[in-house]
């Protein structure tokens, strides 16, 4: 049988990184499976969805690039269809009107607080016989088992099994009609075959429920596999200041999907010793057996560090053209362009502060560092401002960097005090990518004009 996953959010808010995992990990089982992975938007909160949610959840998908099989399927366009099941439940006497209200509700669960119990509904309509009570706008509850066991075997979790009688007679449609969570997924999962369930633990105590209307509706019951939650790095949940915020912010932030979801398959999942995995490595490896029973912890370093390691491979050209997104428009030489972007490269972890690099690089300076600028005397400007005449326009780096040892040899200059003005002249800073790399990208006229500058600033 193919196996065929899916991914289920509500847009009620952004899908932030956890869903993307969740995502991710029943994308890649269905790929690694030749089956199939089905999107479907669970927007029957009508009050709380959101279009503006409902595209970003889109948008998120088109940037990660991964592709889900056939329409996406929206749960507010089902109502119909859950309705028909509702009825035929209803027929069977699998379910039933429930009357009470919530008066009757409020104070049946003050009692049983009173007497040490847990608040539960205590099955009084489910067999009522009897004249409605008027005004009431009944609810729909469905039949569970009165004794034995609800079980199913967890892919991650091992077996589980709950007594029936801890499930109560809950609710599958509200007095307005409209169905309820437990309800619609277990009847699209089932219609839509969905052979594999991969979703957060925090869905675990849902499932008995939905296999409760599995069962009253002859479905078959898929496999279910809950995935521990990601938490901070001090082992709680994880907060939007830990990296909880909205998927389309991590590329806002510069970082590249590749690199997002490399991190995000680690969370959870393993294969041996190994860190980076290409997206086919991803689908040839993965399997939701392998997936860890404890929790993982967001490390930002190690999202900065992959992060690194995908800019460092990426073209330059390619490169080039995504830092446009980011206000960073470079037009330079290809030859020039390699040379900036290899010493970038290294010390660079997003694309924001990728395109502040270059930015840094290949604009005049307007404002210097202030201590370094205190230091500054006429002999060290003029040491500086040789040393830019003295070279020609078609130097290499190498050249640069060997005319540079030569000219500190041939005027008894140590490094300290010959280059850390000459960064100054050039970036306005210390720090930052060679100077043999700066001044081949910048160019020896640009270079001797900002040198220029620096000395008019200087003697005023």
């Amino acid at each position: 049988m193919s196996v065929v996953t899916r991914f289920a959010p509500s847009p009620t808010g952004y899908l932030h990184i956890g869903g993307l995992r969740t995502a991710l990990f029943n994308y890649l089982y269905a790929k690694n499976k030749g089956g199939k992975f089905l999107l479907r938007i669970e927007d029957t909160d009508l009050q709380r969805n959101s279009q503006e949610a409902t595209e970003a959840i889109l948008k998120a998908f088109q940037w990660c690039e991964m592709s889900h099989d056939g329409e996406v399927v929206y749960q507010s366009q089902r109502f119909d269809l859950y309705k028909q099941y509702i009825q035929q439940l209803l027929d069977e006497g699998k379910a039933y009107y429930c009357y009470m209200s919530k008066e009757e509700l409020d104070a049946l669960r003050e009692e049983q607080r009173a007497n040490k119990l847990p608040p539960r509904y205590d099955n009084r309509y489910r067999d009522f016989k009897g004249t409605p009570p008027s005004g009431i706008e009944p609810v729909v509850r469905i039949k569970t088992p009165l004794e034995g066991v609800i079980a199913f075997e967890d892919g991650v979790k091992g077996r589980i099994e709950i007594a029936a009688k801890e499930v109560d007679d809950f609710i599958i449609a509200r007095s307005d009609g409209s169905p309820t969570y437990n309800f619609v997924v277990a009847i699209d999962d089932a219609l839509m075959g969905v052979t594999d369930v991969i979703r957060g633990d925090d869905h675990t105590t849902n499932t008995p429920k939905q296999i409760v209307v599995y069962e009253a509706l002859g479905f078959k019951i898929p496999k279910f596999f809950h995935v521990p939650m990601i938490l901070n790095p001090e082992g709680k949940k994880l907060s939007k200041r830990d990296g909880a915020t909205d998927v389309m912010e991590y590329k806002a932030m510069g970082y590249l999907h590749e690199a997002l979801l490399n991190f995000l398959v680690r969370l959870g999942w393993s294969y041996g010793d190994q860190e980076i995995f290409s997206m086919q490595e991803m689908i040839k490896l993965f399997s939701p057996n392998d997936l860890n029973k404890s929790a993982s912890c967001y490390n930002q370093s190690k999202l900065d560090w992959l992060n690194n390691h995908y800019i460092r491979q990426m073209d330059n050209q390619a490169l080039k053209a995504m830092l446009v997104d980011f206000g960073c428009k470079i037009e330079l030489c290809s030859e020039k362009l390699e040379v900036l972007f290899e010493a970038l490269k290294e010390r660079n972890y997003t694309l924001v502060a990728f395109a502040k690099g270059v930015q840094e690089v290949l604009q005049t300076p307007s404002n210097y560092d202030e201590k370094m600028f205190s230091r500054l005397n006429p002999q060290v400007l003029l040491n500086v401002e040789t040393f830019i005449k003295s070279l020609d326009s078609h130097l290499g780096v190498s050249e640069i960097e060997a005319r540079s040892k030569a000219f500190m040899h041939e005027h008894n200059l140590k490094a300290g005090e010959f280059l850390q003005p000459l960064r100054l002249a050039i970036l306005g800073k210390g720090g930052g990518i060679g100077m043999a790399e700066a001044i081949f990208a910048v160019g020896v006229e640009e270079c001797l004009r900002r040198v220029n500058f620096l000395k008019k600033s200087f003697q005023s």
